[in-house]
């Protein structure tokens, strides 16, 4: 059987969905194919959503009419905004999610999304038209375990970990892509046999708990927070029931059992070659890499509201499953533990993401585009923001037309300034990666610019002119636009005085003025808000409380584009100066073996990645500012 499509996506993890629904949005006919319409989008680690930087990802992948934001609102069952004592370029949202209506939420989402299928298939070849001369080859679809013939014009691989997975508890392995789950067979080979390069990576999960067996009472409550934020900039409040976290800490009697266990450790007895994620290290790894600690932290996090399984934070581990469950009865509140199912890791295929335009698409094989851990990253919102660009870019390729928006653009990409998925990507395609890549806010040069609170001011827009947002998102987004100016205008000319302002300024704790001011530099305070200035200025307090939706996100908004204006002109200014090298085209124009102006190893690293702009090559571990200058130079002459 052979059926015909614009573009096809392999694989329904967190990635394929955004990249199916974009597509689709976008107006391209679409089909998802996945091994388990019933798991679709399933959490396969922890049942969470954003945390550092990684909630600003969802933002941005919600401003751009993506689903993840929605999704999760719609299935939270806590919710916490990290880093609240910093400043709000660090701010970052995380929601506990349930993990069943997490999945359905998805199903249904993607069941009422036009111009999308779904196929319930493996993917066992990719299709390739070989190339003529020496050009590159071209897409031309898939074939299934089954026999069955997708074709499309473009094709998003988004397989997870499932490429040869092998999964490791102890000294015993089970190939498969998740536990219970088969691997995919002969898809990564039926990929490299065209000259794009795979290796593999680790991750890994821990123990899951039976609630029943928990003494709580030996556990420290963590609340969550039931303030007005949230994902989604169009969704509804979260309306499941808000539920307890909680914490505890491993002791001696713990790591002393974990040790025992080491020489059947898959990490630590050459069973696992490959590298894990070390910024989510496994329990063994923190023992080995911190011998010092007496304690390390954990978390208790519920799985859903119906469930009793609990999920163990911080306790990841692949040690053989005795070694695990007799570590966790040495603390306290775990002393009758029964588990569901015990920790492991799981190596996999990846590809090198050097390999790779900033669309996502191969520089190997035309209309191939990947998306997720296939390109050495780690994480659910890692994965739905490069879904979201590739599915944009399949579509884009395929000739979609959005219903709403005009889709004149041939590619869509996004720079270090606008996003951190412009970040993520940036990072892949011309850094590549060594171990599986995690977003941070320390990886963004622009974090002033890429705040979690203004993804709709930096995106929406572009999402409308490709066709991805709609005309009700982007109306909501005209309408919040236009109340923030008018707080801001209002704070910059409203007058302040001296002798009506200074007793309240002092009971606040805040200098009295000498001269008058406007409102806008009583806000910049950093002990002055618009909390507490409302109640001492009934002009502001009308104004902040005029009938509008979510007035509570328009004026935080305000007030964070109020207090950092200076920082932000500022950050502006620096990234409109990098802009210039990123006009700088160089595709093409050096011999980069024979460029003896530079560094043996940026020869190297530049004839492997062959960046675009002289701001991508700068950017490339090993390029130093002198080779920048020579090239320069060489492209001056």
């Amino acid at each position: 059987m052979i059926l015909n499509y614009d573009v096809l996506v392999i694989g329904g993890g967190h990635a394929g969905c955004e990249a199916a629904c974009a597509a689709a949005n976008m107006g391209a006919k679409t089909c998802l194919v996945t091994m388990d319409m019933n798991k679709i989008a399933q959490m396969s680690c922890n049942p969470a959503v954003g945390g550092i930087a990684k909630g600003q990802i969802v933002r941005e992948i919600d401003a751009l009419g993506g689903q993840m934001g929605l999704v999760t609102d719609a299935t939270a069952i806590q919710f916490r905004m990290l880093n609240r004592s910093k400043g709000p370029a660090m701010w970052s949202p995380r929601a506990q999610c349930d993990r069943g209506k997490f999945i359905w939420e998805w199903r249904r989402r993607l069941d009422d999304t036009p111009n999308l299928d779904v196929w319930q298939d493996q993917a066992e070849e990719l299709l390739v038209e070989d190339p003529a001369n020496d050009s590159q080859g071209t897409v031309k679809g898939v074939r299934t375990i089954w026999g069955v013939e997708l074709r499309a014009r473009a094709v998003v691989i988004t397989a997870g970990t499932f490429l040869n997975g092998l999964m490791h508890i102890g000294r015993k392995m089970v190939a498969g892509g998740r536990i219970a789950e088969p691997s995919v067979q002969h898809l990564t080979e039926s990929i490299t046999r065209h000259g794009i390069r795979s290796a593999r990576m680790k991750t890994g999960t821990p123990v899951r708990i039976d609630k029943r067996s928990v003494h709580f009472e030996d556990l420290e409550i963590q609340e969550g927070e039931h303030d007005f934020h949230q994902f989604s900039y169009m969704g509804a409040p979260r309306a499941l029931p808000q539920l307890t976290c909680w914490t505890c800490n491993t002791n001696a009697a713990v790591h002393e059992m974990l040790r025992s266990g080491l020489n059947d450790s898959p990490l630590y007895n050459g069973q696992i070659q490959s590298i894990g994620p070390r910024y989510c290290p496994s329990i063994e790894t923190k023992l080995m890499t911190f011998p010092d600690r007496e304690q390390h932290p954990l978390f208790l996090e519920p799985e859903g509201t119906d469930t009793n399984e609990l999920y163990l934070n911080g306790f990841s581990s692949s040690l053989p499953m005795e070694i695990q469950l007799a570590a966790l009865k040495k603390i306290p509140a775990f002393r009758d533990l029964k588990i569901y199912r015990p920790g492991y890791a799981i190596e996999y295929d990846f590809f090198d993401p050097t390999q790779l335009k900033h669309t996502l698409e191969s520089k190997v094989i035309e209309g191939l585009f990947m998306a997720g851990q296939v390109n050495g990253t780690t994480g659910y919102e890692e994965a739905g923001g490069q879904g979201t660009v590739a599915g944009i870019n399949a579509a884009l390729m395929a000739g979609a037309e959005g219903c709403d928006g005009i889709a004149t653009h041939n590619t869509f990409e996004l720079k270090r300034d606008e996003a951190y998925i412009g970040v993520l990507i940036d990072d892949l395609v011309t850094k590549g990666v060594d171990e599986p890549y995690r977003m941070f806010t320390s990886r963004a040069e622009y974090r002033i610019l890429l705040r979690q609170d203004d993804a709709d001011a930096r995106l929406t827009e572009k999402g409308y002119a490709l066709g991805i947002v709609k005309r009700d998102r982007y109306d909501w987004w005209m309408e919040k636009k236009e109340q923030i100016e008018r707080i801001e205008a209002f704070c910059k000319s409203f007058p302040i005085k001296p002798k009506v302002i200074n007793g309240a300024l002092e009971a606040l704790g805040s200098t009295p003025l000498v001269y008058g001011c406007k409102l806008e530099d009583l806000v910049a305070r950093p002990e002055l808000n618009f909390q507490n200035l409302q109640e001492i200025i009934p002009e502001l307090k009308e104004i902040l409380n005029q009938p509008t939706s979510r007035k509570e996100e328009i004026a935080e908004a305000a007030e964070v584009h109020i207090k950092y204006k200076g920082y932000i002109e500022r950050e502006r200014m620096v990234a409109d100066k990098m802009h210039r090298l990123e006009n700088i085209k160089i595709k093409g124009k050096f011999d980069y073996p024979n460029l003896t102006a530079v560094s043996t190893e940026a020869r190297q690293k530049l004839e492997k990645i062959q960046p675009e702009t002289l701001a991508q090559a700068s950017r490339i571990p090993g390029v130093s500012p002198s080779d920048i200058n020579a090239m320069l130079v060489l492209l001056g002459r």
